[in-house]
């Protein structure tokens, strides 16, 4: 099977999880196309293959070779945004891209003038979506590059190997891929998520994440009435939020710049209710973040009472780069092999996380490599053939150079 044929036929499962959902899955579809990752796996001839009853999937292809080699393990998930509906995808491939439009359906048009990074795929096949649906390359296509580098693995034994263990699980997009992950069964030295983006990028650092919940109290008294009496929690909210530094939000920072970001808010007179992610790549910062958001709090209690504002405040995961840092050869080992697979490498931080965070403070220092998909979680998404194709070629190489790395 070619890689896009397999990417194609895996975006037709709708896999989306729901970050309001108490279990794992948080959606039961989910669980419908891990049953047939399963059973790919199975028919693939890989060994060990089973499912928990999370619906966490793990499988080994075997050591081809005697002498002793560090089992390495490559991991993807299988879930969708939420912010996308990924319910029939309609997925097809743009055969060599010239570089202009592209009509997605009737009326819905990707165009490098607003997505640049499609001049950097001219002459490449696209998959691409029909414009109504998320295509799920995040990381659907990670899979599909994981699963055709053990197949090719398999049919070219002169390519010495140690034992290579795979993982897919579900819920990384609502931030719970790696909570139930089983570290100890998974039975790596270490190991890579096929996460990433664009081609080449290689990344081990990334964002301090903390989520913050404000509640505002007020007080309500018909407007007619209300002088000295009213507390307005709209107002309050809209005075918490200006306390925040304006040019430290998402939409005014980039690189290593951390930020403050208001997912969302409900208000009335009486009470509201902000939701915010705190984000940065130093820890020291991020640490010094968290204490302004409740010095931000307290100065509302100030002034208009005790118990006006409540929030609280609770870490998500930390930057796996404190991790890797003492692992370093986990990188060299990925970096020869995209130089020899002819893919210059782009090591940059990760302005988000991946299940490979939580995982590198589990014990498993996990770096991402890229996967490539471009414009995730939206319906102008898309994902080059070649590029797929190169994503396999430096999962081969990893295990082929982990080989000699340790002869």
């Amino acid at each position: 099977m070619e890689i896009a044929e397999r990417f194609i036929n895996y975006t037709r499962f709708d896999t989306q999880s729901d970050d309001g959902s108490e279990t794992v899955p948080s959606t039961p579809k989910q669980l419908v196309f891990a049953e047939y990752l399963k059973k790919e796996m199975e028919r693939e001839g890989l060994s060990d293959v089973e499912m928990d009853g999370n619906g966490y999937l793990y499988a080994t292809l075997k050591a081809n070779c005697k002498k002793r080699i560090p089992t390495i393990g490559f991991i993807s998930h299988y879930d969708t945004s939420p912010d996308c509906s990924g319910e029939n995808v309609r997925a097809r491939i743009v055969k060599g891209y010239d570089g202009g439009d592209i009509e997605l359906s009737a009326g819905i048009v990707s165009s490098p003038t607003k997505f640049p990074e499609l001049k950097r795929h001219v002459g490449e096949d696209l998959i691409v979506t029909d414009g109504t649906t998320l295509l799920g390359a995040d990381d659907k296509a990670g899979i599909a590059e994981i699963m055709q580098a053990m197949c090719w693995l398999r049919d070219h034994n002169e390519v010495k190997h140690g034992d290579i263990r795979i993982a897919f699980n579900p819920d990384e997009e609502i931030g719970k891929g790696a909570h139930l992950f089983d570290v100890e069964r998974f039975g790596c030295e270490w190991a890579y998520t096929m996460d990433g983006g664009d081609l080449g990028e290689l990344e081990y650092e990334n964002f301090n994440a903390a989520s913050a919940k404000v509640v505002l109290k007020g007080v309500s008294v018909h407007p007619g009435y209300a002088k000295g009496k009213m507390v307005n929690a709209n107002r309050l909210a809209c005075e918490f939020c200006a306390m925040l530094p304006a040019d430290e939000t998402p939409e005014s920072t980039e690189g290593y710049e951390g930020f403050y970001h208001l997912t969302g808010i409900q208000a009335c007179t009486e009470g509201a209710r902000l939701s915010y992610i705190i984000r940065d790549h130093d820890r020291e910062r991020f640490e010094d973040r968290k204490v302004f958001f409740e010095k931000c709090v307290c100065a509302l209690n100030q002034k208009y009472g005790e118990g006006t504002a409540m929030a609280t405040v609770s870490d998500t995961y930390y930057n796996m780069k404190e991790k890797i840092d003492p692992n370093m050869h986990v990188i060299d080992i990925v970096l020869r092999a995209m130089m020899e697979c002819g893919v210059p490498p782009k090591v940059k931080p990760i302005r988000g996380g991946t299940d490979g965070a939580q995982l590198s403070y589990k014990g498993l220092p996990c770096p991402n490599i890229f996967a490539g998909g471009v414009n995730f979680h939206g319906p102008y998404e898309f994902v080059s053939v070649q590029v797929m194709q190169k994503a396999v070629n430096v999962i081969t190489k990893i295990c082929e150079i982990t080989a000699d790395y340790y002869d």
